[in-house]
């Protein structure tokens, strides 16, 4: 049997995750391993990019809005980006987010590091565990995300899911671990440590601070 040459599908043939915000797997559907390339999907007021840089991954991100209309601010700067619209975030350590601003808004986002072969990052390993939280199967999120964080050590936010998982199964000391670390490399989960259910079990561990 002769190798596929392609493939061809609609975006909405390939599976979704979310109950708001929806993510399509593009480069897992693929199998894509030259590039990073993922859509999401949400109406008005959803977060369809996620506010965050690049500068751990050194990638370089471009960002098209496939439908509907995103309003996203980078570095600080509000920008209206109706269909049709390209945004590039050519310096990684450029901060940015994008919010649905009309119903079935749709931004597909693709990166990778220039210079460099493409790795895949943990938090796409890790957000097969998502779906387990709200399920309250932790041994089994645990598991994901354990396997996750040996693929892709030091990765932020494969080590934040992880240790939220390890907080909800009672090994405390691993949680607060990686919490830490976690922390260390993107601070910005210090602030969302403290409102996070699962970590409540670790939230006042004598040596951890989320001040």
């Amino acid at each position: 049997m002769s190798e596929e040459r392609y493939t061809v599908r609609r975006l909405d043939e390939i599976e979704r995750q979310g109950s708001s915000t929806h993510w399509t797997q593009i480069r897992a559907h693929f199998g894509i391993e030259a590039f990073g390339v993922n859509a999401w999907t949400g109406g008005p007021g959803d977060g369809v990019i996620n506010d965050h840089n690049e500068a751990d991954s050194g990638h370089q991100e471009l960002y098209f809005v496939l439908t509907g209309r995103a309003t996203f601010t980078v570095d600080g700067n509000d920008v209206d980006a109706p269909a049709g619209t390209f945004v590039f975030a050519g310096n990684p350590a450029t901060q940015r987010k994008a919010v649905a601003a009309e119903p079935d808004t749709t931004v597909l986002a693709l990166g990778a590091k220039p210079g460099e072969a493409y790795r895949v990052l943990g938090w796409e390993f890790s957000s097969e565990a998502f779906p387990l939280f709200g399920e309250e199967r932790y041994e089994e999120a645990y598991a994901i995300l354990s396997r996750a964080n040996e693929q892709h050590p030091d990765a932020p936010g494969v080590l934040y899911n992880l240790a939220c998982a390890e907080a909800r199964l009672g090994k405390n000391e691993e949680a607060v671990e990686h919490l830490r670390r976690a922390i260390e490399l993107y601070d910005a989960f210090a602030e969302i440590a403290r409102d996070d259910p699962d970590l409540e079990p670790i939230r006042d561990h004598p040596s951890l601070s989320l001040a």
